[in-house]
């Protein structure tokens, strides 16, 4: 099946010179533009469910973010102002100077920081199971309260993750070599179908995480942490300005269980709609296209470009 994907006429791969490193982008259908941003540990290829979907009405550009998939993997430049910043430019090298983003897990914070960013650029804005960073590590230190319905103590252990891959190459040192099996622990239990991936969706996974360079690539995204957080709470206070679709996994301990998504999105914007997407874990897209997509197209519905 995933020759038949890489191959189909809807699929226009790219490369792209931004910021002095070069992008891979899937470009796809025609219209208004809308850009599709992935998550940790996937690449475009998460998308793959939405793009023949949402292609019948605009233009999708879907890149691997710096550090992922095809895309280059430079040493720096992983905050989420730079993040968002390549993907900007990118979009105006294709001609479109406004566009609606579709952002999942670390794809959601680089569309986040975006949209407050270059607010003229970013029409509306849909988030996928995500609480902001400045968030969760303001609730790991216990000062946030309201919004999580866990101690600080049981949030750091399930969010250990984002604290072993800031660690510097401990993370490579251990996973190399071992890419399937550190792939198919996170995605499958990051889902509520623990069975939802085929061994060809893996396979693509494994590849683009056995590059060189790939591991620490996607790494560095989180070693960017502490800028991340550093950003954030120099606007904390500045809420985005374009209407903002928050979609999350009613299943996924560490988003939809433990969080009040509603009402941390909604310190976050104030055109803001909700969606709880039922027998749903973290990978939206991938695990309930049935429902993510008329999602997707209701709120789009209307955008012009």
């Amino acid at each position: 099946m995933w020759p038949v994907i890489l191959n189909a006429p809807l699929f226009a791969h790219h490369r792209f010179d931004v910021n002095d490193i070069r992008l891979h982008c899937v470009t796809a259908g025609s219209g208004p533009p809308v850009v599709l941003l992935h998550g940790w540990p996937e690449t475009w290829f998460a998308w793959r469910k939405q793009i023949p979907v949402l292609a019948e009405h605009y233009s999708l550009i879907v890149p691997d973010l710096r550090g992922y998939g095809d895309s280059d993997k430079p040493a720096s430049g992983y905050d989420k102002r730079q993040m968002a910043d390549d993907v900007s430019k990118l979009c105006r090298q294709l001609g479109h100077d406004r566009v609606a983003v579709v952002g999942h897990d670390r794809g959601a914070r680089v569309a986040a920081r975006w949209a407050k960013d270059e607010p003229d650029v970013v029409d509306r804005l849909v988030v996928m199971d995500n609480i902001p960073t400045r968030v969760v590590f303001e609730a790991m230190n216990g000062r946030i309260e309201g919004l999580c319905r866990v101690s600080p103590g049981t949030l750091a252990r399930g969010y250990w993750f984002f604290l072993f891959n800031q660690e510097i190459d401990l993370p490579e040192a251990l996973i190399t070599g071992r890419e399937e099996v550190w792939l198919r622990h996170w995605l499958g239990s990051w889902c509520y179908n623990r069975d939802l991936f085929e061994d060809w969706e893996v396979a693509e996974y494994v590849r683009a995480y056995s590059a060189p360079g790939a591991l620490r690539g996607s790494f560095n995204d989180y070693r960017a942490g502490p800028i991340d957080v550093a950003q954030d709470l120099e606007d904390a206070n500045t809420k985005i300005a374009a209407p903002v679709m928050a979609m999350w996994g009613e299943d996924f301990d560490l988003v939809g269980q433990w969080w009040d998504v509603a009402a941390v999105w909604a310190t976050m914007a104030d055109d803001l709609r909700t969606v709880a997407l039922p027998r749903c874990g973290h990978l939206c897209q991938e695990e309930r296209a049935d429902l993510v997509n008329p999602e997707l197209l209701s709120f789009l519905d209307g955008w012009n470009g």
